[in-house]
């Protein structure tokens, strides 16, 4: 059993259902990785979305959220974790506190300035964040609203499209943005979760920019 185990992590392999997640890190953005094949989403820490803007101090706005999710690959995409579960959220993916190097990637994560802390959660990365907010690192170089907000007001947005809007933007179990146009085989089965993220589009252009792709069928 225990042969089957460190094989199926070496190879990347899921592991068996409520097995800790290890192996090679795939990095889905800042707080969302697959490891090892799990998703999982790193406990205590709360990154910028993807189609999220931060404000810089000469009062440009920036992506901070791909740049996170950009950054956050170039430190950890390929390398091996070792995570420990906490809990499953609502999603049903794994939450867990992962390391690398024997570091905490979450710390490391939250004091370079690519995530927050998500205090209400965890209390375990307050300070680290507040050290990063001094030193201006990452997305505090100016004023960044917090995730959870952001996500909550995405969610107020209504739900039906409006006028031409009528591309679906969808993300998928692992993560994954993929925009549905009008046709697309399963386009009428899609259905839209703003409260998670997911958005409809006026244009191919515009989903393509925010970060989905077109769907294969």
């Amino acid at each position: 059993m225990l042969r089957v185990l460190v094989l199926s992590v070496l190879m990347g392999v899921p592991a068996a259902a409520g097995a800790d997640p290890a192996g090679r890190i795939r990095v889905i953005d800042a707080d969302t990785w697959s490891v090892g094949g799990e998703t999982v989403r790193l406990f205590g820490i709360d990154a910028p979305e993807l189609d999220q803007d931060c404000t810089r101090a000469d009062g440009s706005t920036w992506g901070c959220g791909r740049w996170a999710a950009a950054e956050t690959g170039r430190l950890y995409e390929g390398r091996r974790a070792v995570c420990r579960t906490v809990t499953r959220d609502r999603y049903d993916r794994i939450v867990a506190r992962c390391a690398v190097d024997g570091r905490d990637a979450g710390r490391e994560l939250v004091q370079q300035g690519l995530a927050l802390a998500y205090r209400d959660y965890s209390m375990d990365y307050d300070l680290d964040e507040k050290a990063a907010l001094v030193r201006g690192a990452g997305i505090h170089d100016g004023t960044v609203q917090r995730p959870a907000e952001f996500r909550a007001g995405q969610a107020r947005v209504a739900a039906a499209p409006a006028g031409d809007c009528r591309i679906k933007g969808n993300i998928s179990s692992n993560g994954t943005r993929i925009y549905h146009l009008p046709g697309q085989e399963h386009y009428a089965r899609t259905r839209i979760s703003e409260a998670k993220g997911e958005r409809w589009f006026c244009s191919e252009a515009a989903a393509r920019a925010a970060g989905w792709r077109r769907a294969r069928r």
